[in-house]
């Protein structure tokens, strides 16, 4: 059998990071074989330079969203960027298709293999059955109303049917956010979700957790505007988001809770209470970009919480781009070692999204892709020119 070997700067492993005398043995396809020494290597291995890597994993995305790249001003503020979120979702059909592929083909070409992705709808059905990426759908429901929980559900119940015909045991439904699904809502889902894995936007804001613990802050704001009369219905909790909506999702075992800019030691005292298994998805660019603030990611770390890197979309980001979020957080949290930067952005979202059987690191046998990070520093450090370049897909 043929064997194609690479010798780099560095190698990152999914776990370690090793010097430039490790060499990576792969067969054509791009399964590992092993990871050697260049001496007992043997001939033919490509030199380059830089930082080899697993394929990174894009564990939050909006594929569907392309189509408003460049659409929204930055600094608004969450309840101002759902607004602008409604007002451009309706685009022509075959621009919004457009925006989709050219998304997609941007996310590979920055060394994405595999993407957790948010569905509204079924337009991203037929880019993702081409191929080019791997993906796990979340089919996101929304609607704050009880009176229309039943209609929200049945018609995300036909675009998680459509999805589950192709991508059988990666497709799940999974609520928007706390304040957006109804506990009725919250309960129908549920009934769908014994699946192993749910997904929610969780404390992107600091009126999040004002709405409900005595019901203040601009989310008022958000429902006078699309004429929703919440007072009919919405009692304050006296909890924060976090603490009261975590008891109606019960049947997944694990639940990604994304963006998490509020998210406090207390929060994550209760999650340690309960049996579900929680995964903190940051997408500090998207966090920049609508409320110019970073989650804290050192309470994340000090607690021994599994982290994973998103990008969000491109309603929100500039690009689509793993390497680009690691470089916001190298920029801001110095002190965070780039092992463990790059271990959230490939075997922690491969386990994340349960493809770790295959991608997220080069343990013998899988098939993560592999791709070459540039202009690292002399200690191996991705820098703010670093770009990625896939050397072979996953």
């Amino acid at each position: 059998m043929a064997y194609l070997k690479y010798q780099a700067d560095y190698l990152f492993t999914g776990t370690e990071i090793l010097n430039n005398n490790a060499v990576l043995i792969t067969d054509k396809k791009g399964i590992v074989e092993t990871i050697t020494t260049a001496s007992e290597a043997g001939a033919d291995i490509e030199q380059l330079q830089g930082l080899l890597t697993p394929g990174f994993i894009n564990c939050h995305c909006h594929l569907e969203l392309s189509h408003m790249k460049g659409l929204i001003p930055k600094h608004t503020g969450l309840v101002d960027f759902i607004l602008h979120i409604l007002q451009l979702r309706h685009s022509s059909e075959a621009h919004i298709l457009e925006a989709i592929s050219n998304a997609e083909a941007a996310m590979k070409a920055n060394g994405i293999v595999a993407v957790g992705d948010i569905s509204n709808n079924a337009l991203t059905l037929s880019q993702k059955l081409k191929g080019n990426l791997q993906y796990h759908n979340f089919i996101e429901v929304s609607g704050f109303s009880p009176g229309i929980a039943q209609v929200r559900f049945n018609t995300a119940l036909a675009v998680y049917r459509a999805f589950k015909t192709h991508f059988t045991t990666s497709t799940v439904m999974v609520p928007h956010a706390p304040y957006s699904v109804s506990p009725q809502l919250f309960q129908l889902i549920d009934g769908v979700s014994t699946q192993h894995i749910s997904s929610i936007h969780n404390q992107e804001t600091k009126d999040e957790n004002a709405f409900f613990l005595a019901g203040e802050g601009l989310f008022n704001k958000l429902y006078q505007s699309i004429g929703s009369d919440i007072a009919s219905f919405f009692k304050p909790s006296k909890q924060n988001s976090l603490q009261t909506v975590i008891p109606q999702i019960q049947s997944p075992k694990k639940l990604l809770l994304v963006h998490d800019t509020f998210t406090s030691q207390a929060d994550i005292y209760f999650l340690q209470q309960q049996t579900q298994d929680y995964v903190f998805c940051l997408c500090v660019n998207a966090n920049q970009y609508i409320e110019n603030l970073l989650p804290p990611i050192n309470l994340f770390r000090q607690n021994n919480c599994s982290i994973v890197l998103g990008t969000d979309s491109l309603a929100s980001n500039c690009q689509l781009s793993i390497v680009s979020e690691i470089q916001t957080i190298a920029k801001h949290f110095t002190e965070i070692p780039m092992v463990e930067l790059l271990s959230w952005a490939t075997i922690n979202g491969a386990k994340a999204l349960n493809m770790d059987s295959k991608l997220g690191s080069f343990s013998r046998g899988k098939q993560p892709g592999i791709v070459l990070i540039d202009s690292i520093n002399h200690n191996g450090l991705i820098t703010s020119n670093s770009k990625a370049k896939v050397i072979l897909p996953a």
